[in-house]
């Protein structure tokens, strides 16, 4: 699957498994995890994916990119 690189913009492959990152364009290459919190430090209007792998953290602050770091 493709997905959009957040460090150069270009076309990434998401591996079938969902595990991968990687972009030939700048050479990114990481697990989906960190590419879905460093999506969400770029830009806040996605910090609300966040609270989707929060599991037991607090609801009430489960989407904000601080509980991330």
């Amino acid at each position: 699957m493709k997905v959009r690189c957040h460090k150069c913009k270009a076309k990434a492959d998401l591996s079938p498994d969902y595990a991968r990152i990687t972009c030939t364009s700048c050479g990114l290459d990481m697990s989906y995890g960190d590419y879905v919190g460093e999506v969400a430090h770029a830009d806040p209007a996605y910090s609300d994916i966040l609270g989707d792998y929060a599991g037991s953290l607090d609801a009430r602050r489960a989407g904000t990119a601080d509980d991330w770091d």
